[in-house]
């Protein structure tokens, strides 16, 4: 079992409270206010371990965390002391690793929508790769490049047509997508860049097939259409592409009922077929990019909240509120995601009871977790949510004028603050009122 296979951080343990880290839960929220973002440190490192040790026999292997899921100054800093570069969409994510010490040389940017003022400050600061989406881009960098004076190592984003069993909100690889060149495209965007932006160097292909994958052999086919297409590539235009890019999107336990495939699963589905297309097209073995971003960093991430109000509907449900919901985890209203949780502090004495989480934010969507069986709460009560590390702060919000809630990362029974709470300064710190409203 590796650690995208469990539901729960590594260290949890349960002294009547809740420990993660070797901190006591409840003191934790006492101390930094709930909702609390907590990420464990020995969890991440762990899965880090777990993704390198699982592809040490294929020693061409770059990982690239996908910023994307997490992404501050700690978390940048800590995911470069295990070796991993970053792979980023926005200049926001460029310019928070950029702040954590991190040299670009180790990023690439990725995405479908990069605007002049983002290509400019990702190759001014010496950006690693970029990821070209379209061909309305290629123009872009190489005008940026030119200003600089550089050659800009680019991949060529694909679809690759692998169409993954996942929530159809996030599948990327599929024929019709937003991202990346269609594979009849591609000889038109080389040529594009061979003939007409000398100060572009192309050095592989890019690809992403979507995101929560529990099918390993999704990753199989991906890499026989990438290393069937590198040959092509090869074989019409004398360029030999060393590098390849396969995306991320390995799935992670959320609840019981999720059977993701381990890292070793899926490592050795990607190596051998790596060394089963190279050798039938004749290709060397290229420089592989993987790009992990929720497998990273969920499963050492929980979130604590504070138990507020109750409700029994008569007959019906019984909901109880919780002092945070949509605003710092709208995966369940978007996706439908589904969690599970415990209560933090000393509570197993108590009867239990099925209850719905229900949010503090003005809409009937805003529901944490339905029909979960729990010690029976009360209010004050300091509930523990699992799997929260990845797209929960990122995809955080303000509605309902709320702060932004903190995060800490905890180990050897230490904590230490890495995202301070939002004050309420911090909200209207943009808002300007015009003079004719004065």
């Amino acid at each position: 079992m590796t650690t995208n296979q469990l539901l729960k951080p590594v260290t949890l343990k349960r002294d009547k409270n809740l420990y993660i880290g070797g901190c006591d839960m409840t003191e934790l929220a006492k101390k930094y206010g709930t909702p609390l973002y907590v990420i464990d440190e020995d969890t991440l490192r762990s899965v880090c371990r777990d993704y390198k040790k699982a592809f040490e026999r294929y020693p061409h292997t770059r990982m690239m965390y996908a910023s994307k899921a997490l992404c501050t100054t700690a978390i940048s800093k800590l995911l470069d002391s295990e070796g991993f570069g970053f792979d980023t969409v926005s200049i926001g994510e460029i310019y928070t690793v950029l702040k954590a010490g991190i040299s670009l040389d180790k990023v690439l940017f990725n995405g479908n929508n990069k605007t002049e003022e983002e290509l400019d400050f990702a190759i001014k600061n010496g950006i690693g790769r970029i990821s070209v989406d379209n061909f309305a881009e290629v123009d872009l960098i190489s005008k940026v490049g030119g200003r600089y004076n550089k050659v800009i190592d680019v991949l060529l984003r694909i679809t690759p047509g692998i169409e993954c069993h996942t929530h159809e909100y996030i599948q990327t690889g599929q024929l019709d997508s937003k991202f990346g060149f269609d594979l009849s495209q591609i000889d038109d965007v080389i040529t594009k860049i061979i003939t007409e932006h000398q100060n572009i160097r192309i050095r592989g292909l890019h690809a992403h097939i979507g995101s929560q994958i529990f099918e390993p052999q999704c990753f199989h086919d991906e890499i026989e259409v990438l290393i069937k297409e590198i040959s092509r590539v090869d074989e019409k235009f004398n360029i030999k592409l060393d590098e390849l890019n396969i995306g991320g999107g390995l799935g992670v336990k959320y609840t019981e009922s999720d059977n993701p495939p381990s890292i070793n699963e899926v490592a050795d589905v990607i190596i051998d077929s790596l060394e089963k297309h190279t050798e039938i097209y004749g290709t060397e073995p290229p420089t592989l990019f993987l790009e992990p971003g929720r497998s990273i960093i969920c499963t050492s991430g929980v979130t604590l909240y504070t138990i507020g109000s109750m409700k029994q509907v008569p007959n019906m449900t019984k909901y109880v509120t919780v002092d945070g919901g949509m605003a710092d985890n709208p995966r369940p209203s978007m996706y439908q995601a589904e969690y599970v949780a415990d209560v933090a502090n000393d509570a197993e004495d108590r009867e239990k009871e099925k209850v719905t989480i229900a949010g503090r934010f003005c809409e009937s969507g805003d529901i944490l977790i339905k029909d979960i069986t729990l010690p029976k709460l009360e209010t004050g009560d300091t509930l523990c949510v699992y799997n929260t590390g990845a797209y929960n702060y990122s995809m955080a919000s303000n509605y309902n004028r709320v702060e932004k809630s903190a995060m800490v990362l905890v180990k050897d029974g230490k904590s230490d603050i890495i995202v301070y709470r939002e004050t309420l300064d911090d909200l209207i710190s943009h808002d300007v009122i015009p003079d004719r409203l004065k």
